[in-house]
């Protein structure tokens, strides 16, 4: 109630920034009466919760485990790619500002290239 006779009372007026802040200010000065009543309202539901608790935990908990299980103990290693000396792929204009200059930030030796090959040998071919 209190907050469809805001509505029309903005909307009956001209919308503007103070219509607005004058409505809020209406609504944040009557909070306590408007808490109450919810709380009346949502006294029926107590439990409600229960059905979300049990969701996750028979539900999601198992969803999540399977995911990494297919994810992490079910696939297979795939193979790198063939390094390739493309003149356009691995162009550094500038050296990175640490170690050597030729490896990225989170470089990983095995899967990433250098410009002039790998570094490491592919155990798995």
């Amino acid at each position: 109630i209190l907050l469809d006779s805001l509505l029309q009372e903005t909307l009956s007026g001209p919308l503007t920034m103070a219509a607005l802040v004058k409505n809020c200010s209406k609504l944040l000065r009557q909070t306590p009466s408007a808490v109450s009543t919810v709380r009346q309202m949502s006294s029926g539901h107590d439990g409600g919760y229960m059905v979300w608790k049990k969701a996750f935990y028979f539900a999601a908990v198992p969803i999540m485990i399977l995911g990494n299980i297919n994810a992490f103990v079910l696939s297979e290693h795939e193979a790198r790619p063939e390094f390739h000396p493309y003149e356009y792929m691995r162009i550094r204009t500038k050296a990175f500002p640490w170690g050597d200059g030729t490896r990225s930030f989170i470089h990983n030796p095995h899967t990433n290239a250098l410009p002039d090959g790998y570094e490491t040998e592919d155990e798995h071919h």
